[in-house]
């Protein structure tokens, strides 16, 4: 397997566990409260880092006692991320949330022309403009299906979206840090600085009583945080970082499948989503625009082939 085979498989691999994320935290908000459930990510996916680094690279776990500030800012995003994207799906559904926050890689191309002095192409503007128009005709569909919900809707989408703005906040800051630091080193302050912020807030009760089946889909959504971005990290490192943007906008399209087939089977253990033809058509829209925004020109694409060679 070359690395640009490796590099879509570990990109493929973070997009179905964050394609199915959205679903198992719709059912785990069933039993555990939003936050306490952000801050058992965390703890799972800092504790087994911090064991790694403890064998492997115990040098670096200075990073915990003395992080940069650019870092600081980073963990404050992706904390903020992770509760507001929390929040989303338990306000809407799954499949809202994971399509709303796709918003994050159309503003980070923003954030790139804004901090990065990257150039925007046309078909970018066209890309910004075709989301821009799904998201209009999406959310006035969806809405018009949940107007006994509208208010309890309108805070879930507040919530994607500031979810999306928070991630760019990370995304921005992590390109910059991963010029000095390793992923790893950064991820291990990135989860631990949450552990500490969402402490106040947890609701250890929520943990008694839990079922081994509960206890497996807990485990599951903390081992997801760490798997998922350790295979973007490795994604990012075997192949464009384009190709990388573009399979993870298959995120929704998992999520809506999934719902749809759960929908169809009538399973009572998850509330079931209906969407209009125009939603569908407001939603494809969405990614077909984002798509276009990430798509890079093929001397780009020749340019980072060349510079992951060296």
């Amino acid at each position: 397997m070359n690395d640009n085979h490796k590099g879509i498989l570990f990109a493929c691999t973070t997009a179905l566990l964050w394609g199915f994320l959205a679903i198992f935290l719709k059912l785990a908000v069933q039993k555990v409260e939003p936050q306490t459930i952000v801050w058992f990510r965390f703890t799972t996916a800092f504790t087994v880092l911090f064991v790694w680094h403890l064998i492997k690279k115990p040098s670096e776990l200075k990073i915990l006692v003395k992080p940069p500030i650019w870092l600081i800012i980073a963990a404050l995003g992706l904390a903020w991320n992770y509760i507001a994207f929390m929040q989303a799906v338990n306000y809407t559904t799954p499949s809202n949330a994971q399509l709303i926050a796709q918003l994050g890689p159309v503003l980070l191309t923003i954030a790139g022309l804004l901090f990065f002095n990257e150039k925007l192409r046309r078909i970018q503007i066209i890309g910004f403009i075709l989301a821009a128009i799904g998201f209009g005709i999406f959310y006035s569909q969806q809405l018009q299906q949940m107007l006994d919900q509208k208010d309890t809707y309108n805070i879930g989408v507040l919530f994607a979206i500031s979810a999306a703005v928070s991630w760019v906040a990370y995304a921005v800051m992590q390109k910059k840090l991963v010029l000095k630091y390793s992923t790893d080193t950064l991820n291990l302050f990135l989860f631990g600085f949450p552990v500490i912020a969402y402490l106040p807030f947890v609701n250890f009760d929520n943990f008694s009583g839990l079922t081994l089946g509960w206890w497996v889909l807990m485990i599951f959504l903390g081992l997801n945080t760490l798997i998922a971005y350790g295979s973007l990290a490795l994604a990012l490192k075997y192949t464009q970082a384009n190709k990388v943007s573009i399979i993870l906008l298959l995120n929704p399209t998992i999520t809506f499948v999934t719902m749809a087939i759960l929908t169809s089977m009538e399973v009572s253990w998850i509330q079931g989503e209906r969407f209009t033809p125009f939603s569908l058509v407001g939603a494809f829209t969405i990614l077909f625009g984002a798509v276009l925004v990430v798509k890079q020109k093929a001397k780009q694409k020749q340019k980072e082939k060349v510079l992951a060679k060296d």
